[in-house]
């Protein structure tokens, strides 16, 4: 495998074509890309949602889907459906979108329960199963799911158990008044998402999201990963801590995070600077507040009151 380091820089380097300013956004999709875990961004419309999950797709050259989430979206519609071939007399399975490398779910709270929940198991097992016949995904599978937080008339609070499996939440923001500018330009003669080439195939990325495994992250780093997820279900001002899963998931994102930057191990800063994103989503507040900026400054103050080792 070629250097790590200089195949990520690669790769951000060229999702940076289409997406303007927005560094620590790119850095966290591909941390959520190289720890083989979905991404859910929290954004009002018009900010690069969906640019962000075609620009991962064409760059490391593979499929993209888009679905989007509406009132009267079936469980069918995401996973697929059996019909019956009558020449040959048998029924034959029609895949659905979430047989893709990276699926977009647009405004998934949009979409009813059932449907929402149909997602659950391509995210946990990345596989379908449908009439009683499971059907695996690609090696490779994303969900990037987006929602509105300003617009809730006709929407679905995605359920705790469905939140859990999101690796990141993030935002995307708007861009700064320079980034803006670059981006109308960019845009006089067509979209430059229609021109991007890929920058790596599926075998590469497949090496380095092994390669994140790899990464060594002591014992005293592991064990100050899982004080933090500990103090938020010690925490007298939380309704529900996170779980065992936020663990994992913040192990691992610190991993890819340590990769990203070319680093053999992880540190504590890796560890608090993905805090933020692995462990708000996955909190509740007795308060009842469950914006992202109410359970982000909950998480903040948790790691600024946990002691870092040495």
């Amino acid at each position: 495998m070629t250097d790590p380091k200089k195949s990520l820089l690669a790769l951000h380097q060229n999702m940076s074509q289409v997406i303007f300013g927005k560094k620590e956004t790119l850095t966290l999709a591909l941390v959520t890309l190289l720890g083989r875990g979905h991404l859910l961004i929290e954004d009002v419309p018009g900010v690069g949602k969906t640019l962000l999950a075609r620009s991962i797709a064409q760059s490391i050259k593979g499929e993209f889907k888009r679905l989007q989430c509406t009132p009267d979206l079936l469980p069918s519609d995401v996973t697929g459906v059996s019909v019956f071939d009558p020449q040959a007399r048998a029924f034959k399975f029609i895949p659905g979108p979430a047989f893709t490398n990276v699926l977009l779910a647009d405004e998934i709270n949009r979409a009813p329960p059932r449907a929402q929940s149909s997602l659950l198991e391509c995210m946990a097992e990345q596989q379908v199963t449908v009439d009683g016949q499971t059907h695996r995904l690609p090696a490779t599978f994303m969900v990037i799911a987006t929602q509105n937080p300003i617009e809730f008339h006709g929407t679905y609070p995605l359920p705790e158990a469905q939140l859990d499996r999101f690796f990141m939440r993030i935002r995307v923001g708007y861009a700064d008044t320079e980034a803006e500018l670059k981006m109308v330009a960019s845009q006089k003669h067509g979209h430059p998402i229609d021109s991007l080439q890929p920058v790596m195939g599926m075998d590469e990325l497949a090496a380095l999201q092994r390669a994140v495994e790899d990464v060594r992250i002591a014992d005293d780093v592991g064990r100050y990963a899982l004080a933090l997820v500990q103090a938020t279900r010690d925490n007298p001002g939380l309704a529900l801590g996170a779980s065992p899963r936020a663990t994992l998931a913040l192990v691992r994102a610190s991993q890819a995070l340590a990769l990203l930057k070319g680093e053999e191990f992880v540190t504590p800063q890796h560890v608090k600077q993905m805090a933020r994103y692995v462990l708000p989503h996955r909190i509740i507040a007795r308060s009842g507040a469950s914006s992202i900026q109410a359970t982000e400054a909950i998480v903040d103050k948790i790691v600024g009151s946990v002691a870092v080792p040495v």
